[in-house]
C-alpha cells in the first residue's frame, strides 16, 4: 500500500546550531579587523530589530559590524595589556556587556557619531513582551476607535466589530451597542477616570499588553544605536562617548573571560 502523504510534516525553517568553527571564525574575523581599520566602536542597541540593523549594515558597507557572544568578542580584544591584540584595545572590553556589538571603520568619529544618530531616528515598531513602556496608553470610554484615542475622533474610525471578542478575551470591558464597539465603565480591569489603562510609564509589558498595543497600532519601541566608546589606532586611546555606560563597572574588570 502506498505511503500516505496527507500527514506529512513539512518544516518551513531550518536553523543550524552554531558550532565551534563558527565561534572560531568570529574570533579570527574580529582580530583580522583590528589592524585593518582605524577605529573600533562599541555600541549598544535598544529594541533590536533585524530589519533596521540590516539597513545600517548596508549604509556602512565600507565598515565591518559584528554581533556575537560578549565573552567571545571581549576575548578577541583582550583583557589585559599582556593579551591585548593591539595597544590599549583591551580597554574596550569593560564596555562589552549586554546587547552590544563591535563596529570597525575608517570613518572619523566626528563623522560617524552624528551619522549613527541620524540612522536611528524614526525607527519605531510594536513593543514586545518584556519591553518597558515609555509612556501611558489609556483607551477612552465610549465608542472604541481604531487608534484607541491616539488621534482625535474626527480623524479616526470606529474599530471593527469583529475585534470585539478579541478585546473581551484580553480583559477590556467592551460590548456591542448599535453595531459599534463601546467601552463602558465598570469593575473589570484596570480603569481610571476617562478610560481603560493598557499600560503605565515604566511598566514591563506582558504579552496581553503588547497584543492590545498592536491592535490599536500603537508603536512604543524605538530602535536606537548608542555608541559607548571607541578605540583609535592613531592614538591607541579609548574614548568614552556615553558617560553612563560604565556605571557600576570597575576599572580593569575582566568579567566574561
Amino acid at each position: 500500500m502506498p505511503k500516505s502523504k496527507r500527514s506529512k510534516v513539512v518544516h518551513m525553517t531550518q536553523v543550524n546550531k552554531k558550532t565551534r568553527d563558527h565561534k572560531d571564525r568570529l574570533f579570527e574575523n574580529i582580530r583580522e579587523c583590528i589592524p585593518q581599520y582605524q577605529q573600533c566602536f562599541v555600541f549598544a542597541v535598544d529594541n533590536m530589530r533585524n530589519t533596521y540593523l540590516k539597513e545600517i549594515r548596508q549604509e556602512l558597507s565600507d565598515s565591518r559590524l559584528f554581533f556575537g557572544k560578549t565573552k567571545l568578542m571581549a576575548r578577541a580584544l583582550g583583557h589585559s595589556p599582556e593579551d591585548s591584540y593591539a595597544d590599549n584595545v583591551y580597554r574596550l572590553t569593560p564596555y562589552i556587556r549586554g546587547t552590544v556589538g563591535l563596529l570597525f571603520t575608517n570613518r572619523a568619529p566626528e563623522q560617524l557619531l552624528p551619522f549613527l544618530e541620524t540612522l536611528s531616528q524614526d525607527k519605531v515598531d510594536f513593543a514586545r513582551a518584556g519591553a518597558t513602556a515609555p509612556r501611558d496608553f489609556v483607551v477612552p470610554y465610549g465608542t472604541v476607535y481604531a487608534t484607541g484615542g491616539e488621534v482625535p475622533a474626527e480623524h479616526d474610525v470606529p474599530i471593527g466589530h469583529t475585534l470585539e471578542p478579541e478585546l473581551r478575551r484580553l480583559g477590556v470591558p467592551v460590548r456591542m451597542i448599535k453595531g459599534r464597539v463601546v467601552l463602558e465603565e465598570g469593575p473589570e480591569g484596570p480603569q481610571q477616570d476617562g478610560g481603560y489603562v493598557v499600560c503605565r510609564t515604566g511598566d514591563v509589558l506582558d504579552s496581553r499588553q503588547t497584543r492590545l498595543l498592536k491592535l490599536f497600532s500603537v508603536c512604543l519601541s524605538e530602535f536606537k544605536i548608542k555608541v559607548l566608546a571607541y578605540w583609535s589606532a592613531a592614538t591607541t586611546e579609548v574614548t568614552p562617548v556615553d558617560p553612563e555606560a560604565m556605571d557600576g563597572v570597575e576599572d580593569g574588570n575582566d568579567e566574561g573571560s
